[in-house]
């Protein structure tokens, strides 16, 4: 099993991408070797944001295998339409090495366990489902949490996605090593006070936290 997410910045066919996050739906659905997939929106910045970036988007898939993963991003018609309509796009490909919690209904990363090195670096996703009765209090807390990660020793990227506006949120950052990852979680005060606020305020109808070992990074820039 290999995860990949990859990330598309459009300069202009911005309408276009939109329109993806619904029309990409068949063609994802019979593409071969997938067992789960996402298509994404991004927030406005790196972190969360109530305000959509319209120029970027994103596809998380799980593959049976590194062919099929790297079928679909070299081959497929989707892929290389992507590639002729977005000025920029990175593809990440990622080996679980752990995770918990649900994305609707399921873990999709579990299964593999890989023995990681911790010197290497680190890519992590988080995910939730808020509780619609929890909404204002998440959100008032967002630029706090936005604020922590950006300030924090060892995070080399990240970004906001999601499924859902206000509702499915999600980040993907890129760490340089374990140590960094565990530093941010247990020792940053304001990363800790929400995650306590969270469990005690109830804010996540359901929640996934996955780290990944980073195998490979391909970036390509077009002139569209």
């Amino acid at each position: 099993m290999i995860t990949t997410i990859s990330f598309f910045k459009y300069s202009t066919n911005k309408f276009w991408a939109f329109k993806q996050m619904y029309l990409a739906e068949k063609l994802m659905n019979k593409t071969s070797g997938l067992s789960f997939y996402k298509l994404l929106g991004t927030g406005a910045g790196a972190g969360f944001s109530l305000y959509p970036d319209f120029s970027t988007y994103s596809i998380l898939c799980v593959w049976k295998d590194r062919l099929s993963a790297d079928n679909f991003i070299n081959k497929s018609h989707h892929s290389i339409l992507i590639s002729k309509k977005a000025s920029f796009r990175a593809d990440y490909f990622l080996n679980p090495i752990h995770s918990h919690g649900k994305w609707d209904g399921l873990n999709p990363f579990k299964g593999t366990t890989i023995v990681q090195d911790k010197s290497k670096k680190i890519a992590i996703i988080t995910r939730a489902t808020l509780n619609y009765s929890r909404l204002l209090e998440f959100w008032k807390s967002v630029p706090r949490a936005s604020k922590a990660i950006k300030n924090a020793s060892g995070v080399i990227w990240f970004k906001g996605i999601g499924e859902l506006p206000f509702i499915q949120q999600a980040t993907f950052s890129i760490w340089e090593n374990m140590d960094s990852v565990t530093d941010f979680a247990y020792k940053n005060k304001n990363h800790a006070e929400i995650v306590k606020k969270t469990r005690q305020r109830n804010w996540y109808k359901e929640d996934l936290f996955a780290r990944f070992d980073i195998i490979e990074k391909k970036n390509k820039v077009f002139n569209n």
